[in-house]
């Protein structure tokens, strides 16, 4: 009996120590959400500064007549075809890029993507939306 009365008195000061605990949690993750939140915006900030860096750069301007979205295009075109690089150069002619300027511009777009992380997000955006 005596156990109960003890667990009785203890009651309300168990309570409030549950119920600091639990505030204490909600701030935590408030906290926590704050953070996140800030991360988010700041690595955001960091792509759109970067974005204009390979615009700044000169980084998206064409190659032998060839932009980043034509190119895109271009190379998105095998990914039905599984992938067969030799179909590019007719795939480029059906776009109205002869032989050579796609040849310059596959080695340039490639160069430049493989270079500059700026075009290749840049890239990597137009690849998708095409």
């Amino acid at each position: 009996m005596k156990d109960m009365k003890d667990t009785v008195a203890a009651a309300p000061g168990m309570v409030n120590q549950a119920q600091q605990m639990a505030a204490n949690a909600q701030a935590m993750q408030a906290q926590m959400m704050a953070q996140q939140q800030a991360s988010m915006q700041q690595a955001m900030a960091y792509q759109q500064a970067n974005a204009g860096a390979a615009a700044a750069s000169g980084g998206l301007e064409p190659i032998a007549g060839v932009g980043l979205e034509q190119y895109a295009r271009i190379v998105k075109a095998i990914a039905p075809l599984n992938y067969d690089q030799s179909l590019l150069p007719g795939i480029a002619a059906s776009h109205g890029v002869d032989g050579a300027s796609w040849q310059a511009a596959h080695d340039g777009w490639n160069a430049r993507i493989q270079g500059d992380p700026n075009v290749a997000k840049a890239f990597s955006d137009v690849y998708r939306s095409v």
